[in-house]
């Protein structure tokens, strides 16, 4: 496994980063736990997780998922650097009760407490704003983000889902206060059928240092050679997936795309996760296994090198908006 640093920090990572929000809902703790001692064991030390999922009346469930692993010692805490995220409501009935949701002071220092009781660790290491939150000023962020810093609760802030500008203002802003280290990951939205980060949000993290996370490498299964599973009468597709095949013409360019990788003898799935260790400003995709042997195929896949004529034929199928600002200015 090849390691990377996160951002402009000296934290070394994976550039595998091991994703966990089907931990409870698909995959039993048993297999959870097998699947993170695979992970450990190949060198991704890199684990992401969020304060939700579990999702409804299971809220937080993963992350005593992965509290539980750590209580089995083995140094296994010492060996992660362990990311997980605030904004969402915990409320299981859905109904959230004010200031226990978003980002403002009161709640970070709520829902870290209960992170990090659900985890039984005393710190984590990349604290991240799932989203934006438009009512709470960056200066009341970054105060919170301080005092947890100071108190040894969390080492980095990221971001997760926010636009170029938002990563540029949040870090002025942190600029402005002394101590304050500011945004040092952003989470996005990117893999080869989407790739609008390279527009504004990508150039924003590299201006600033922020290391890259991607997140959907294959887009909702759509690049793990869905059309061939489904020949072969594998699971059917759902949401987004199911929404993009009904296009005939994004249809035909996942044909071209498994074909291609046909004749090249490259799994779907791998090519799209090795793609992206490609691309400038990333450190490493999130790869979500539900089994182990989703998760050996992510491991080939950080081992694959794509030729430059495979990668060309990649962008002819995928075109990217281009360099910014000229994709958009002119």
């Amino acid at each position: 496994m090849e390691y990377t640093q996160l951002g402009r920090t000296g934290l070394k990572v994976s550039r595998l980063v091991l994703g966990t929000m089907n931990f409870g809902p698909q995959t039993d703790e048993a297999d959870s736990h097998a699947i993170m001692d695979a992970a450990l064991d190949a060198g991704i030390n890199f684990f992401d997780t969020a304060n939700v999922y579990g999702w409804g009346e299971n809220k937080g469930r993963t992350e005593k998922i992965i509290g539980n692993w750590f209580a089995q010692g083995g140094d296994r805490r010492d060996k992660v650097v362990l990311a997980t995220k605030v904004y969402g409501n915990m409320a299981a009935d859905g109904a959230a009760w004010p200031n226990h949701d978003k980002l403002s002071a009161l709640n970070i220092r709520r829902a870290v407490d209960a992170s990090l009781k659900r985890l039984r660790t005393d710190h984590i290491d990349v604290y991240q704003f799932h989203h934006v939150d438009r009512a709470t000023p960056f200066e009341e962020i970054w105060q919170a983000v301080d005092v947890l810093v100071q108190q040894g609760k969390i080492l980095y802030a990221g971001s997760s889902n926010f636009p170029g500008y938002k990563i540029a203002q949040a870090n002025e802003i942190a600029a402005r206060r002394s101590g304050t280290i500011g945004l040092v990951s952003e989470q996005c939205l990117y893999n080869l059928a989407e790739r609008r980060a390279e527009m504004e949000v990508i150039p924003a993290a590299q201006e600033y240092g922020l290391g890259v996370i991607p997140w959907s490498p294959l887009h909702g299964g759509l690049l793990g050679g869905v059309l061939k599973k489904q020949a072969e009468g594998g699971r059917r597709t759902s949401g987004r997936a199911a929404d993009t095949l009904a296009d005939p013409a994004a249809r035909g360019r996942i044909q071209a795309y498994e074909d291609l990788l046909d004749k090249h003898g490259v799994e779907p799935g791998e090519a799209a996760l090795a793609w992206l260790l490609t691309r400038p400003g990333v450190t490493g995709p999130i790869v979500g296994p539900r089994t182990a042997a989703q998760l050996e195929s992510a491991i080939r896949a950080a081992e694959l090198e794509l030729s430059e004529e495979l990668l060309a034929s990649l962008d002819e199928i995928f075109p990217g908006p281009g360099p910014s600002p000229e994709a958009f200015a002119w």
